[in-house]
């Protein structure tokens, strides 16, 4: 219960503006709807332990207390942030006599993935036996984040980023409760919505700024991006958005979408990726999905890697570019990458077999007494270069590891390897290492 003091103090725009009930909140139908995890759990007025996941500013927290709410349960909120064990046990006592009492707790516990492995098991008893229906919120991977046992008495719920039509609902309620239009022409209305990146929160705590200045002619986009601080994207370089990006982009490369890739790689700089490790990752593609089809595309990657070293940023950074579009439009081959696991793989079955004597140098008169190095062929002394030798092990068959594509460069490694099979063919065991015929 709040205070006449309370009651009469300013509240921000947002606070104002928080949903009274399960229908007012935007943006999150897939879960709230009839058919929605959430509608059913109001309908049934049953609720059990629920991990919310989801960005900043998409309706976690309103969510948790309208369900407590909804289902009858009392609310009891912790910060991760700002809570330890002591705070838990005083939580947990006070829900067992609510529960005592005939009253259920709805524990709902913000940045969830900020307590430790130890901490989180702490809660599993008071889940399993009733005492608080757990809900918490991360806006990180839960299977990265929790702890599996807690994982598995948990429904995880994804809350999507806001998307236009959400936000566009959001400054049409801002503008009723603040009694007039947002000062904003059509063009800034949308860049303000763009600004907010998907964050409800966000979006209304910038039209507050707005509606503080007492403007009194609309504002452009640029005069908007003057007026209010630009939102930076969400990137961690250390969380999960990092492997996000990077797979977008890898696979925009795959797919040769130079396009998509150039977006990603602008998303991942702009969020303040290291350029050093996204040129890392190009010189892997470079020699994962490109291969021999194009040999031309690692020495791109290494210039620009080598450029932007020399160069720095905002200099270099065109180097990664110009790599990235080269990479996208080079033509694809995973051959050698398939050659690597499929020669590691027969290493391992084959163990520690021994190369055929007829390759290993003799330094030495006993090696030589032992035929090392005996029936070398020298293959500079054939006539076409190529002795047909075999170099695996003695009683290894010869295993073809590599097979490239039907692209690119690598149509001519084919040339050259059938070419070199059919001479193998041709000679056999007994051939003299001579030309072949026709």
């Amino acid at each position: 219960m709040s205070t006449l003091f309370e009651s009469q103090s300013p509240r921000p725009l947002a606070d104002r503006l928080r949903p009274k009930t399960i229908a007012d909140v935007v943006g999150q139908v897939h879960l709230t709807g009839p058919d929605g995890f959430i509608g059913r759990a109001v309908k049934s007025g049953k609720l059990t332990s629920i991990v919310f996941w989801g960005p900043p500013g998409t309706g976690k927290t309103t969510l948790a207390r309208l369900l407590a709410d909804h289902v009858s349960l009392h609310f009891e909120p912790l910060s991760a942030v700002f809570s330890g064990v002591a705070d838990l046990r005083k939580v947990f006592e006070r829900a067992k006599e609510r529960r005592r009492m005939g009253q259920g707790t709805l524990l709902f516990i913000d940045e969830i993935h900020r307590f430790n492995r130890a901490q989180q098991d702490g809660f599993l008893p008071y889940v399993e036996d009733g005492t608080v229906v757990l809900i918490g919120a991360t806006t990180e991977n839960p299977s990265f984040e929790l702890n599996p046992a807690l994982l598995s008495r948990c429904q995880v719920l994804v809350l999507h980023r806001l998307d236009s039509a959400a936000l566009e609902e959001l400054m049409a309620r801002a503008e009723a409760e603040l009694g007039h239009p947002l000062p904003l022409d059509a063009d800034a209305r949308q860049a303000l919505a763009a600004m907010a990146d998907g964050d409800g929160r966000y979006l209304l705590n910038m039209v507050e700024n707005l509606d503080a200045m007492d403007l009194t002619e609309p504002l452009d986009p640029a005069g908007l991006a003057a007026a209010v601080q630009k939102r930076m994207p969400l990137y961690d370089k250390g969380q999960e958005s990092h492997y996000n990006l990077i797979s977008a982009l890898h696979k925009s490369l795959r797919g040769s979408d130079a396009d998509a890739a150039l977006y990603w790689l602008a998303r991942m700089l702009e969020g303040g990726e290291d350029p050093l490790y996204v040129a890392r990752r190009l010189t892997r593609f470079a020699s994962e999905d490109v291969g021999l089809a194009d040999p031309h595309a690692l020495v791109q990657a290494l210039a620009a890697w080598d450029t932007y070293e020399r160069l720095g940023s905002p200099e270099g950074e065109l180097a990664l570019v110009q790599a990235t579009v080269y990479l996208a439009t080079a033509p694809k081959s995973n051959a050698l990458y398939k050659a690597e696991a499929a020669a590691r793989r027969t290493a391992r079955q084959t163990g520690s077999l021994m190369p055929p004597k007829h390759i290993l140098n003799a330094p030495t008169r006993l090696m030589k007494d032992l035929d090392y190095g005996r029936d070398y062929a020298y293959d500079h002394d054939a006539e076409d270069g190529f002795s047909g030798q075999d170099y695996f092990p003695d009683g290894m068959e010869r295993t073809r590891l590599y097979t490239p594509r039907d692209r690119g460069f690598e149509r001519e490694i084919a040339k050259r390897l059938n070419y070199w099979d059919k001479l193998r063919r041709r000679r056999g065991k007994g051939d003299d290492g001579g030309p072949a015929s026709g």
